[in-house]
């Protein structure tokens, strides 16, 4: 497999030196996944907040509260959206080239957020249809940014650090998720201070001034900045050297593009016949389905498993901090405060184990590569949460409950030290090129369809089954802790799975999807 029969500027990518154009690439990429974490995550913070202004039963002893179905509609609906864009813009983005369909996922983003905040109607029921609309179309721009962010990155990268700089894209969604939780804290405690309100306790109208409804609108559409940002970048990025040359067939232009890119001389070549012979077969052929196969379905496998896990595990992070009393019962707070101290809960995990997860994955994936990372963090996984589903009555216990946020905040550390950046990263390496950004699309896209059996599925295993704990504003013990036995179990399917995937470190893309040679004659 001799890469002195691969293109010369291909070559040359594989072997350049970390050159400026790699961070601003980072830095562009990046912060389209900043956004698509904000977006995604920010809801979690706010859907108390608005059972309480929007569900609140004049009279009742309890705080308003989202109906069952309501929010799983306000949860799940951007998974939704973001598996259908992932699936679209995916395939879009090997038809008509990544440039082309990068901009127009960051405008969708943009708008959304917007007219997300915007939602409008003259009741509880025209609110939140609304805001479901809108946040379904946010989740469809999302989706397109995961499988052309990934590509892109990878296209650009040299083989020695591809590694590192698709992880370091990825690793902005730990920050995006810190964002949320801090434009929430920030947002709630300004309102807080301009607007004081009594406890629920004290005053069941009053502890929701009129001015919340403006919380958590500006929360959300505070996430169309950092897209917006850089958007006009992303126009001035040329088409990647791997799609002008093997699928647009112009090895001319992509020599000129990265002769500019990487700024060195590299000389114009007739394509290659070998590459064109590479191209002979189609999507789920048999001869695709004979060398990326089991490939395809190990990508998908382990993400839509692992996703099952990391969602459920973030959207409903609240109510496990309320389960164990680490935020108090509604009724003893106003709705600002709730908002802050759901918000600093989740800062506070995203800093001490979310963050620093995605950035032990950067520093470690292209040392002892992505299927390491991968076994390393379901293996973790599956243990810290058996640890915390099996004696689960010795963590409730008021004196535990800084053990039990502990050892939560170990399960996403070895998440994102683990198979929530390696999922993202491998199905960028190992497809042909022509099919790489479908084939990302659709490993992502089982990805979210586990988000939504996960946001959807948790929902209703950790439904109040104990009344009195019920009336005392904490979910449920029983149903808490058979989901979190639930989630060990997936994390098991999923160290299993990741036997199905290849290890592309050190390797170039067209050595792993054998675009480079005869790997066709041979059958390798």
């Amino acid at each position: 497999m001799g890469n002195e029969q691969n293109l010369n500027v291909l070559n040359a990518l594989d072997v350049a030196k970390t050159q400026w154009y790699h961070f601003t690439t980072i830095i562009i990429a990046g912060m389209g996944f900043f956004t698509d974490a904000y977006d995604l995550f920010c809801i979690s913070l706010i859907t108390k907040l608005l059972g309480r202004i929007y569900y609140h039963v004049d009279g009742s002893p309890k705080p308003g509260s989202l109906p069952p179905n309501v929010s799983a509609a306000v949860n799940g609906v951007a998974f939704c959206g973001t598996l259908s864009g992932q699936l679209f813009f995916g395939w879009l983005g090997d038809k008509l080239g990544r440039k082309k369909v990068y901009g127009l996922t960051l405008i969708m983003m943009v708008f959304c957020s917007v007219a997300s905040g915007l939602s409008f109607g003259h009741d509880a029921k025209a609110v939140m249809s609304t805001l479901c609309f809108f946040r379904f179309w946010l989740g469809f721009g999302i989706g397109g940014d995961y499988p052309l962010s990934a590509t892109i990155m990878s296209e650009y990268s040299n083989k020695k650090t591809r590694g590192v700089f698709i992880a370091a894209v990825f690793a902005m969604q730990g920050f995006g998720i810190l964002g949320g939780g801090i434009v929430a804290m920030a947002v709630s405690a300004i309102f807080m201070k301009l607007f004081e309100a009594p406890t629920y306790e004290v005053d069941p109208i009053g502890s929701t001034v009129r001015q919340a409804d403006y919380v958590w609108r500006i929360i959300l559409i505070v996430g169309a900045f950092p897209a917006a940002l850089t958007y006009y970048w992303r126009t001035k990025m040329p088409e990647t050297a791997r799609y002008t040359a093997l699928v647009a067939q112009n090895t001319e232009r992509a020599a000129t593009d990265m002769s500019k890119v990487l700024q060195v001389e590299i000389k114009a070549e007739p394509q290659n016949p070998r590459i064109e012979q590479a191209q002979s077969y189609g999507l789920f052929s048999k001869k695709f389905m004979n060398r990326h196969g089991s490939h395809l379905l190990g990508t998908a496998s382990t993400w839509f498993l692992l996703d099952i896990a990391f969602y459920s595990q973030n959207l409903f992070q609240k109510d496990i901090f309320s389960a164990v009393g680490w935020i108090p019962p509604a009724k003893t707070m106003n709705s600002l405060e709730e908002v802050f101290r759901i918000s600093r809960a989740q800062t506070l995990i995203a800093l001490c184990s979310t963050v620093p997860g995605y950035w032990f994955t950067v520093g470690f994936i292209d040392i002892i590569g992505r299927f390491a990372i991968q076994l390393l963090g379901f293996f973790f996984m599956t243990v810290f949460m058996f640890a915390l589903a099996i004696p689960y009555d010795h963590w409730t216990r008021k004196e535990n409950k800084i053990g039990f946020v502990s050892m939560y905040a170990l399960t996403f550390f070895f998440a994102n030290f683990g198979p929530n950046a390696t999922t993202f990263i491998v199905p960028a390496e190992i497809f042909p090129a022509r099919f790489r950004s479908t084939c990302h699309g659709i490993s992502a896209a089982a990805g979210k369809l586990g988000a939504i059996v996960g946001s959807f599925g948790f929902l209703y295993l950790a439904q109040n089954k104990d009344k009195s704990k019920a009336d005392a504003g904490y979910p449920a013990g029983i149903g808490v802790k058979n989901s979190l036995i639930v989630l060990g179990v997936v994390n098991v399917l999923g160290f299993l799975c990741t036997f199905l995937v290849p290890e592309p470190k050190g390797k170039s893309l067209e050595e792993l999807s054998g675009e480079n040679n005869n790997d066709e004659e041979s059958g390798n």
